[in-house]
């Protein structure tokens, strides 16, 4: 992480002679890679990011203040794919580790990879339905789908929300402290899989849905939700958007903050899904 930190800190003095949108790109790039969705999941070894150390970095490198949001220059995520899919897919959910609650892996064979699937997360919070894209993440939408079908989210919680440079709600951990998994992992899909250059921004529009992870290929059952623009590098797949409904319910919740106050950390309130139904 030091390296990292040293590196983005050159490239940011280098880009100050340049036009001011660039330092505001660059100011993004740090935000999200070092206090992003990348730490909203499990590493390989097991480690956790604690949320104090994240929230203390957006705080000094977004070049805003309390009153400001930056604006988002990134440009905005496609939300369909540049060419379709054939009818049906074939996907691979290898082993990882243990699983945070017990469940099969899903099928692998005859995946579709057209239509569209309705899932509801009912919270304590209000209800947040979805609409999940198999053409542009089948093997995405196919996981997220058998796991809701087979109870693994119900009575699990949104254990973090981020209000400043990003702004998710994420849930997905049965264990409620972002290291828990289904245990098995499976490949990005869209926009990972089109993406030219996977280092710069594209901005994940308020309403959509993508899945966390510890790098690519790392997926597993956690999902971020987008309630505002947020800048991230296609590294997310992106599998659905949020209903209005969804994103009112969201919206309430973020209003509420963080249980600390800062920026990046467990909602004030405890977001706990009850159930999630798939339509």
């Amino acid at each position: 992480m030091e390296k990292l930190r040293k590196d983005l800190a050159t490239r940011e003095r280098k880009e100050k002679r340049g036009p001011l949108g660039t330092i505001l790109a660059s100011a993004l790039v740090i935000v999200l890679v070092v206090a992003g969705i990348y730490f909203f999941a499990t590493k390989d070894d097991g480690a956790k990011i604690e949320a104090e150390d994240s929230t203390t970095t957006v705080e000094s490198t977004t070049m805003t203040t309390a009153t400001e949001e930056p604006e988002v220059t990134a440009p905005a995520l496609a939300l369909t794919r540049s060419e379709a899919l054939p009818e049906t897919v074939t996907c691979e959910y290898p082993e990882e580790g243990g699983a945070a609650r017990e469940v099969s892996a899903p099928d692998t064979q005859d995946i579709p990879a057209t239509g569209t699937v309705n899932v509801t997360l009912k919270t304590n919070q209000g209800d947040i339905p979805m609409t999940l894209d198999r053409s542009v993440s089948p093997c995405t939408v196919n996981a997220i789908t058998h796991l809701a079908s087979n109870g693994y989210y119900d009575d699990t919680v949104c254990h973090r929300i981020t209000t400043n440079g990003i702004y998710v709600l994420q849930c997905g951990d049965p264990t409620g402290n972002g290291a828990g998994g289904p245990g098995f992992n499976f490949a990005n899909e869209y926009p990972t899989d089109e993406a030219e250059d996977q280092s710069s921004p594209v901005n994940y529009q308020r309403g959509t849905i993508a899945m966390a992870n510890a790098g690519i290929g790392t997926n597993g059952s956690q999902f971020f939700l987008n309630y505002k623009d947020s800048p991230l590098p296609p590294l997310y797949t992106y599998f659905g958007k949020i209903s209005d409904e969804g994103l009112a319910t969201i919206d309430g919740i973020a209003a509420k903050g963080t249980k600390t106050g800062g920026s990046d950390g467990a909602p004030a309130e405890e977001v706990r899904i009850e159930t999630a139904q798939v339509n």
